[in-house]
């Protein structure tokens, strides 16, 4: 049984993987398709930008983070200024950093999804008197839900398992920040915490394993779909 303060731990891990997959989707799906369906200068450059994350070491995005969203940042200074919104030290930074962390991966996901879908049924539409919009909505968008889905549960692994750019730019507060990976950390430096730490531990490989799954099991749906289609 988990304690009151692990359950904490857990229900803040989980708000704030929901709220940084939720908020990073449209960004992603938007890039993604921009990777996918546009060509113009500086797409290799804005391609590298997006999959960034995947290479830095995380504590370099947390920092990255802190000089940009921080309280004296260019964007974390005006958004204090402005609307008193405060990013670092809470709960919504370390959402922030879990998005920018699995960013890359739903871009990925989102733009294969986006590849797959045959342009020949955009431009039938198209010829159809569709406008770019609705042949977007009724076709494109449609086609590549799998792929949506399917990166939304592998940001959603990969929030849950943030722990460099969290800490570095949320901290490791108690109650506010602090969650699975942060608590795992917190508890290997406690004489006597080997217990809560296996507990944790057991819930983060579940809750991880079970979204990578699921995200599986969503990309062969979409490739058996497709083939059908064929």
């Amino acid at each position: 049984m988990l304690t009151p303060a692990e359950w904490t731990v857990v229900a803040l891990s989980l708000k704030v993987s929901l709220v940084a997959v939720l908020v990073t989707m449209p960004i992603a799906y938007g890039l993604a398709w921009v990777i996918a369906r546009r060509r113009f200068p500086g797409r290799m450059l804005l391609d590298a930008l997006v999959h960034l994350p995947l290479v830095l070491p995380p504590v370099v995005t947390g920092w990255l983070l802190l000089i940009l969203l921080g309280r004296n940042g260019a964007i974390g200074g005006w958004l204090y200024e402005t609307f008193g919104v405060t990013l670092v030290f809470n709960w919504t930074g370390a959402a922030v950093a879990a998005g920018v962390m699995a960013l890359p991966l739903m871009v990925r996901a989102m733009r294969l999804s986006i590849e797959a879908v045959d342009r020949r049924l955009v431009g039938a539409a198209r010829t159809l008197g569709a406008s770019p919009w609705h042949a977007f909505l009724t076709i494109t968008l449609p086609l590549s839900l799998p792929g949506i889905a399917a990166g939304a549960m592998l940001g959603f692994a990969r929030s849950l398992g943030e722990f460099g750019a969290t800490i570095t730019f949320a901290a490791n507060i108690a109650g506010e920040t602090r969650t699975l990976p942060l608590a795992i950390y917190t508890g290997l430096q406690l004489p006597g915490a080997e217990s809560a730490v296996t507990r944790l531990a057991v819930i983060a490989i579940v809750l991880s394993l079970g979204a990578l799954l699921v995200s599986e099991w969503l990309v062969r749906r979409s490739q058996g779909s497709r083939a059908h289609v064929l």
